[in-house]
């Protein structure tokens, strides 16, 4: 898909994603942007550093935890790693967001009169 056909993630669903991300494992940032990008299928333009923003602000809110480690090509990283509280609420806003889209869905496959 072209980049200019990309999508930003839509206000408020970024550290969702992050966090659906960080269920499958710790992870550093730049494979955080990876595995986002592959599992849309390249639809979903995420920045580093919208990244690393939502990444600082969920660890202050104690979501997520962050650990010094070696990355498969030696360089040091912060791997980030989701906590209770992080599954936690990622599962009420997971709930709440799928609810939310399928009734926008809905109303929007409404055929016009």
């Amino acid at each position: 898909m072209p980049m200019s056909d990309s999508l930003a993630p839509m206000k408020g669903t970024l550290d969702v994603l992050v966090l659906k991300t960080l269920s499958w494992g710790p992870m550093h940032g730049v494979e955080i942007v990876t595995w986002l990008e592959d599992r849309s299928g390249g639809s979903l333009a995420v920045e580093d550093s919208a990244i690393y923003h939502a990444l600082h602000r969920m660890q202050e809110r104690g979501l997520v935890r962050a650990d010094w480690g070696l990355t498969e090509n030696n360089r040091r990283a912060r791997y980030y790693e989701i906590t209770a509280a992080g599954r936690d609420w990622l599962q009420e806003q997971s709930t709440q967001f799928l609810r939310y889209a399928e009734t926008v869905a809905a109303v929007l496959r409404i055929a016009d009169r």
